[in-house]
């Protein structure tokens, strides 16, 4: 008898563990399903460059080919949205202040929908006094649409 009251106690955790990694297993069949492609990889990373072409001649028609419409950035310790980012940047062309952008070394986490790329741009200010090299560590999170890798967000800290 204590041995049916024990087996009455634990039979409904174990059907609602079954059911658990049932649900667990269905969703990462799915998710194994719907894997980034060695193009998409390819993709996100041009999408991070684009977006580099863009600010380096103020392109924001070029930017927006690669930006999703609510695109945020955080960088310099400042939040920035939309078009905000590339107005900054502007401003500083304004001064005279010419910038070099590079994606060194990305390491790219995908499936078809979501993208989360991680990169060193090693690049260069430029101003009055002369050429400093720069090192900025960054991220950003991308998402298909309609075909098209954009960046929803970017994230830039400059190395000391």
């Amino acid at each position: 008898m204590f041995h049916s009251r024990k087996f009455a106690r634990i039979a409904p955790l174990a059907v609602l563990l079954s059911a658990a990694f049932c649900s667990v297993a269905a969703s990462a069949a799915d998710s194994s399903a719907c894997t980034a492609t060695a193009e998409d990889q390819t993709q996100v990373i041009e999408a991070m460059r684009t977006m580099y072409a863009a600010a380096t001649v103020d392109d924001l028609a070029k930017f927006h080919t690669v930006a999703t419409p609510d695109f945020y950035a955080f960088d310099g310790g400042q939040r920035y949205d939309g078009d905000a980012l590339m107005n900054m940047v502007k401003s500083y062309h304004e001064k005279g202040v010419v910038f070099v952008w590079t994606v060194a070394d990305p390491h790219l986490e995908a499936d078809c929908n979501f993208a989360w790329i991680t990169y060193t741009n090693r690049g260069s200010m430029q101003d009055k006094s002369g050429t400093h090299p720069t090192t900025w560590l960054e991220s950003a999170m991308l998402e298909k649409q309609a075909g098209t890798w954009r960046i929803h967000f970017f994230h830039s800290t400059r190395v000391p």
